[in-house]
């Protein structure tokens, strides 16, 4: 292995599902016809990636292969990438959820340990599964520039585990729909340090 690296990672938020805004979770529902207007739009004409990654929820991996395919470049499925599990709240709107207590997802976002859903995957739990997958990743790929495609949580936690945020803090980070971020690592020998160059933009 070369001494030093740069390894490129861009990470693309899903458009706009079938159904609308809503915490869909792990609901498997496709993107809409705007959801993949959205992420064509994002990514324009781009075309260095060497390799990309999917979560394998359809509104993220239907794109990613159609992407693949116009750009031949591979494509693997990882599924530690998939959103966050949402518990009683998945395939409900924030209306729904709000509708008995105005404040409830205003503090899920101030503390989402203390304030999460029945049922929702612990954030602790999630946070591992997305460093482990990610730290595998850029591990595997030294060196090259990538795309994950995934969600908003997904992004969330990535960004707190390269920038050394609590994961409780991470829910107050924004992610539009079809937005990109960039992190680009420099390995120098055992050592390796992560820089965001953007995020919530696009290539296009």
């Amino acid at each position: 292995m070369p001494l030093n690296q740069l390894t490129t990672i861009d990470l693309i938020r899903h458009g706009e599902p079938v159904g609308g805004r809503k915490y869909r979770g792990q609901i498997d529902d496709p993107l809409s016809e705007k959801g993949w207007g959205q992420m064509q739009s994002a990514v324009g004409d781009f075309a260095l990636w060497q390799h990309i990654i999917s979560s394998p929820l359809s509104r993220c991996h239907e794109f990613a292969q159609d992407l693949a395919q116009k750009r031949n470049i591979p494509l693997s499925l990882e599924p530690r990438l998939q959103e966050i599990g949402f518990g009683v709240w998945e395939g409900r709107t924030s209306a729904e959820i709000s509708a008995d207590d105005a404040d409830l997802l205003f503090n899920y976002k101030r503390d989402p340990i203390t304030y999460q859903p029945h049922g929702a995957e612990k954030v602790a739990d999630f946070y591992q599964r997305v460093s482990a997958a990610w730290n595998e990743i850029s591990a595997q790929h030294i060196g090259q520039h990538l795309l994950i495609v995934c969600h908003a949580g997904v992004i969330r936690m990535i960004l707190a585990h390269v920038l050394g945020m609590p994961a409780a803090n991470a829910y107050r980070i924004q992610v539009a729909s079809a937005a990109v971020s960039r992190i680009i690592i420099e390995t120098r020998g055992l050592d390796s340090h992560a820089n965001l160059i953007f995020h919530d933009s696009s290539l296009s």
